[in-house]
C-alpha cells in the first residue's frame, strides 16, 4: 500500500490518485495515452507528480477513467498527517457506482469506498441495497473473475446467489469466497439492506 505523507505536494497527490484508478481500471499507461491524445511520458510524469495537468487535459482522463473529475480531490480531514492520509470520515467516502461499466439499475446496489486508498492488495467498501421486491422474473446471471471476496450484512436481508445456490444472509451472518465462482446479491427485503465487504485484487470494472 502507498504510504502518503504530508510533504506530498498538492502535484504529487493528484498524480497518485490518477495512477490508482489506472491501474484498478486495468489500463497501463499507452492504453490511457491513446484515449486521451496524450503521450505515455507526459502522463508518467503527471502521475508522479513532477509537472501540472491542465483542467481539460484533467477531464479527459477523468471521462477516460469514467470517474468524476472530484474523486481525484478527497477531503483530508484531521489534526494530523497519519490521520489525514489514511483515514475517511463518514461523510468524506468516495462513491463508487459512478465508475462502474454496469448500470445501478442492472447492479441493484450502490457503493461507497471506505479505504483511503485504491493502491493497496484489496479494497472495503459499503454496498446500499435498494428495497427489493421478490424474486427476478429471471435467473440472473452471475459475476465471475478473479479474485476473493468477504463480506458482512450489517443491516437487511441479502440473497446471495453462489455457484447454483440461494443463501440467505441477516445482519450479522458474513461470507467468504473465491470470486471465480458466479455470485450475485439481491436485496429481498421491504427495507434497505447493507453489506461491508472487502474484495482483492483492487479492480474496479463491474
Amino acid at each position: 500500500m502507498t504510504t502518503r505523507s504530508e510533504t506530498q505536494t498538492d502535484a504529487q497527490w493528484l498524480g497518485a490518485e490518477i495512477r490508482e484508478v489506472r491501474k484498478a481500471r486495468g489500463l497501463t499507461l499507452a492504453d490511457l495515452s491513446r484515449q486521451v491524445a496524450c503521450s505515455v511520458a507526459y502522463l508518467s510524469r503527471i502521475e508522479r507528480g513532477t509537472t501540472k495537468v491542465s483542467v481539460e487535459l484533467l477531464a479527459g482522463i477523468s471521462a477516460a477513467l469514467s470517474v468524476d473529475p472530484a474523486w481525484f480531490f478527497p477531503k483530508r480531514r484531521g489534526s494530523g498527517p497519519l490521520e489525514r492520509a489514511h483515514v475517511v470520515r463518514a461523510g468524506d467516502r468516495r462513491p463508487l457506482s459512478g465508475m462502474y461499466t454496469r448500470p445501478t439499475v442492472e447492479l441493484g446496489f450502490k457503493d461507497e469506498l471506505l479505504s483511503s486508498t485504491l493502491s493497496g492488495e484489496c479494497y472495503l467498501l459499503l454496498s446500499r441495497f435498494a428495497p427489493g421486491k421478490g424474486n427476478p422474473p429471471d435467473r440472473l446471471e452471475g459475476y465471475v473473475f478473479e479474485g476473493e471476496q468477504h463480506g458482512i450484512v450489517t443491516a437487511g436481508e441479502i440473497v446471495l446467489t453462489l455457484g447454483g445456490e440461494e443463501i440467505v444472509l441477516r445482519t450479522g451472518d458474513s461470507f467468504s469466497y473465491p470470486s471465480t465462482i458466479p455470485h450475485r446479491f439481491r436485496n429481498n427485503a421491504t427495507t434497505e439492506s447493507t453489506m461491508v465487504w472487502a474484495m482483492a485484487p483492487v479492480r474496479i470494472s463491474w
